[in-house]
C-alpha cells in the first residue's frame, strides 16, 4: 500500500519549482501523479483524454507508412506515449525546456518513463521549443533543418493563456508560418488547448494551413462529479 501523498521530486527552475507529486485518489486504489510548476497544476495522470487525443487526431490524417513526428512538451508523456503508439511512427523527438521532465522519465518516476525512454525510435531533448520554432536549424539539435510530417504542441494552457508572455507570438500567423516551416509538404500541425475553441485563433490558423479544425474532447472529471472538455486544433499545412 503506497502513501497517501508523497513528493517524488521537487527543483527550482528559471519558470519557477517543479514538482512531482502522487497521491491516491480518495475511494480508489489508483495512484495519481501531477506535475506542478510555481502555483499552476501543468499535468495529472487523472486527466489524460486531450493529451492522447492530441496524437491521434494530429496523426490519423497522414498518410505513408514512415512518419517522423516531433512533440513540443513532454509532461508525462501521455501524447508521445500515444504517437509511439501508431506503427507508422519512425521517430519520435520530443522537445521539453525542463531537464527535471526528462530526469523523471530516464529514471522511471513516472508511469510512462520506461516506454518512453528505452523505445529507440523516441528522444527526450532538452531545449526551447519556442526558440527553436524561430531558428531555421529548426527542432532538431542532431539534424539542422529536419523537416518533420507532424508538429504535437502541448506547452500553453491554450493559445490565450501561455506559461510565459513570449510564447504569446508563436500563435499569431508570423509565429505560425515560422512553425509551418519544419513540416513536410501536407504536413500536419496540432495543438492542446484547456480552452474552448476559439474562433480568433482559428482565423490565424486559417492565415497558414489550409482546413484548420478544432475538435472538443469531452472527458470525465472525477473531481467535480461531471464531464469537462479540452480542445485539439489540427490543421495542414498548404
Amino acid at each position: 500500500m503506497s502513501a497517501r501523498f508523497e513528493e517524488i521530486d521537487w527543483h527550482p527552475t528559471p519558470l519557477g519549482d517543479i514538482s512531482l507529486r502522487r497521491r491516491r485518489f480518495p475511494g480508489s486504489d489508483t495512484d495519481v501523479y501531477e506535475v506542478k510548476l510555481g502555483d499552476e497544476f501543468l499535468m495529472s495522470s487523472l486527466f489524460t483524454a486531450g493529451e492522447i487525443a492530441l496524437a491521434r487526431l494530429g496523426l490519423a490524417g497522414l498518410s505513408g507508412a514512415e512518419l517522423d513526428v516531433a512533440v513540443g512538451g513532454l509532461g508525462l508523456g501521455y501524447t508521445a506515449r500515444t504517437a509511439l503508439d501508431d506503427p507508422r511512427v519512425r521517430s519520435l523527438t520530443v522537445i521539453e525546456a525542463l531537464g527535471e521532465v526528462i530526469d523523471w522519465h530516464q529514471r522511471h518516476l513516472v508511469p510512462l518513463g520506461a516506454r518512453l525512454a528505452e523505445d529507440p525510435r523516441c528522444r527526450l531533448v532538452q531545449g526551447d521549443f519556442f526558440t527553436a520554432v524561430g531558428d531555421p536549424a529548426g527542432l532538431d539539435p542532431q539534424l539542422p533543418g529536419r523537416r518533420f510530417h507532424a508538429i504535437l504542441l502541448d506547452i500553453d494552457h491554450s493559445p490565450r493563456h501561455v506559461l510565459h508572455p513570449r510564447h504569446a507570438a508563436l500563435y499569431q500567423p508570423p509565429g505560425l508560418r515560422a512553425l509551418a516551416d519544419h513540416l513536410q509538404p501536407d504536413g500536419v500541425f496540432a495543438l492542446w488547448s484547456n480552452d474552448p475553441p476559439d474562433e480568433q485563433f482559428t482565423s490565424a490558423l486559417a492565415d497558414v494551413f489550409a482546413a484548420p479544425e478544432a475538435h472538443v474532447v469531452d472527458f470525465d472529471n472525477p473531481l467535480q462529479g461531471g464531464s469537462a472538455t479540452n480542445t485539439v486544433y489540427v490543421a495542414r499545412k498548404k
